[in-house]
């Protein structure tokens, strides 16, 4: 499974995931635009990992290949993401195209 971080995401994250997880910004797609930046993510990602809590209003997921994982955590800060690890994990094993799963904090 591949995952995408978002770039509000710090990177050290991607290292407790087990799984192929760069950054956005990684990518070179650091700034690109929600709706823009799901569908260059679709063609090359299973999962979409982010804090953005506006994402499941904002962005319609109907025909993109691509789950996204919103993670709800206190901060960002990788002390306040750890402990949802095993949350994402189980997310993940249920991460299917077009639908967002919510990981709360």
């Amino acid at each position: 499974m591949r995952i995408l971080l978002d770039e509000n995401l710090p990177r050290k994250l991607k290292w407790s995931l087990d799984a192929d997880a760069p950054t956005v910004p990684e990518r070179g797609w650091g700034g690109i635009k929600n709706g823009r930046l799901l569908r260059l993510a679709a063609a090359e990602f299973d999962v979409f990992l982010t804090m953005d809590r506006g994402i499941a209003f904002q962005q319609n997921l109907t025909g993109i290949e691509l789950c996204v994982v919103q993670l709800d955590a206190v901060s960002n800060d990788i002390d306040d993401l750890l402990p949802l690890v095993p949350a994402i994990h189980s997310a993940l094993v249920h991460a299917s195209s077009g639908k967002i799963i919510r990981v709360p904090g």
